[in-house]
């Protein structure tokens, strides 16, 4: 592996424009937080079951791979600044949406503002993640992109407290009798209809504002000016796709990171009804994802600080090695260190998007715009596999232990998928490390 030891990750020259994109890492971090518990909240407010309620996550994440390559294609022809600018905009358009989805109370509507929010944030990730890779010394790339996806879980960690403090904390359907039954169950329909309008403008507030916020970056944004990349030679859609997938470790990381953001959004989606299972509310719930994405934070830095040292595909085998151990703790100890187990997955998991990505488009020179959009297309996982997950918990039922499946409930069996994801990702690292020297 070369010394990098002495390579500056950012040089002092783009340490504004640096600073500026990773801004953006945060945002996106927010949304997806603030998302993740909106599938619980979605089920109870509007009586779902738990395939029905895991559509959120396929229209957030389905967002994704619809319009990633076309972002792409537009950065491609004008500018990152200007793919930036469209991003936030379709960020804002998608989360005010949300005023006029809670009026009609309609699933429908909330499941369209996700999709086209997540437009935005396709056109984000496509920019910025490439981006970053560009801003320096390419021995150095991998640790920069993890450096920058550092704060991602900051935005998160906000994401998560709203949804805690101004959005669960305050929903009358989560509510429970003494005997710790919901109460919203045993209404009248009048009753519920009450309590539904009530929640659904609960849900609405944090998005709206959320939109009014992301309007305000989109203006500072167009307002500053930023450098722009120039590419070395000007090449068709098809020689760029042609060159990329005869990459097989291109190919290979677009594989791997399907299946890591796959797991990722089953982890922290389905840590509610994990502890719900225990007799934890939703509310309380959110303190065990804090503590997961505190992990995720610090692995996060010590892993961007590790890379200094160890290859990026030996690094990203370790710690899928590791999220497979936890895994296998979340599925077959029952009880709180199950649950203890769940959130320090988070831990192994903080070093694998940036990682994949980093490996995926070494060498790729001036193909990365695309390499970035197929990358991003790949987040698609997040919109599948939850849904799948969300099959298995109704297999005895609505509730999260109706059966018992290889002796435990279908809640903690159904973390098999992750399981399988952890050890494709695994795969991948043992392949790429052994196969050359890429940082």
């Amino acid at each position: 592996m070369k010394n990098t030891n002495n390579t500056p990750v950012v040089a002092k020259q783009v340490l504004i424009p640096f600073i500026l994109i990773t801004s953006l890492f945060a945002l996106w971090g927010f949304a997806n937080d603030i998302t993740n518990p909106m599938v619980s909240a979605f089920k109870k407010v509007l009586e779902l079951n738990n395939t029905q309620a895991s559509w959120v996550q396929m229209a957030f994440y389905g967002g994704y791979f619809t319009m990633a390559f076309p972002a792409a294609m537009f950065i491609k022809k004008y500018s990152y600044k200007k793919g930036v600018i469209v991003g936030l905009l379709l960020y804002a358009v998608g989360a005010l949406l949300f005023y006029p989805a809670a009026a009609y109370q309609a699933f429908g509507f909330f499941l369209a503002a996700l999709y086209i929010l997540t437009f935005g944030l396709a056109f984000l990730e496509t920019t910025a993640n490439p981006f970053i890779l560009a801003m320096g010394d390419p021995r150095t790339a991998t640790r920069r992109l993890n450096l920058a996806q550092a704060f991602n879980p900051i935005g998160a960690l906000s994401g998560l407290f709203v949804a805690q403090t101004f959005i669960l904390g305050s929903l009358q359907s989560d509510d429970l009798d003494a005997q710790g039954n919901p109460i919203y169950d045993t209404l009248n329909e009048s009753a519920k209809a009450a309590i539904r309008t009530s929640d659904l403008l609960v849900i609405r507030d944090p998005y709206v504002f959320l939109g009014l916020f992301i309007l305000v970056m989109m203006v500072l944004i167009a307002l500053v000016k930023m450098p722009e990349t120039k590419e070395r030679n000007h090449h068709s859609i098809a020689e760029s796709l042609t060159r990329l997938f005869d990459n097989n470790q291109f190919k290979g990381g677009v594989l791997a990171q399907m299946f890591y953001v796959g797991a990722q959004i089953m982890c922290w989606t389905y840590i509610y009804q994990y502890a719900e299972t225990l007799g934890i509310d939703n509310q309380t719930a959110v303190s065990y994802a804090y503590l997961a994405l505190i992990l995720f934070l610090i692995g996060r830095w010590v892993g961007t600080y590790m890379l200094k040292f160890i290859d990026s595909g030996k690094l990203l085998m370790y710690f899928a090695v590791g999220a497979i151990c936890f895994t296998l703790g979340t599925i077959f100890i029952q009880g709180y260190w199950g649950l203890y187990s769940l959130v320090c997955i988070s831990l192994c998991m903080s070093v694998m998007f940036p990682t994949i990505y980093g490996i995926a488009l070494t060498d790729v020179g001036d193909d990365a715009k695309y390499g970035a959009a197929f990358l991003v297309m790949a987040i698609v996982g997040g919109a599948i596999m939850p849904v799948l997950q969300g099959a298995i918990l109704d297999i005895g039922g609505s509730g999260y232990t109706d059966v018992q499946i290889l002796g435990v409930p279908e809640v903690n069996f159904s973390f098999i998928l992750p399981l399988i994801c952890f050890v494709v990702v695994a795969i991948y690292g043992r392949q790429t490390h052994r196969s050359a020297d890429i940082i």
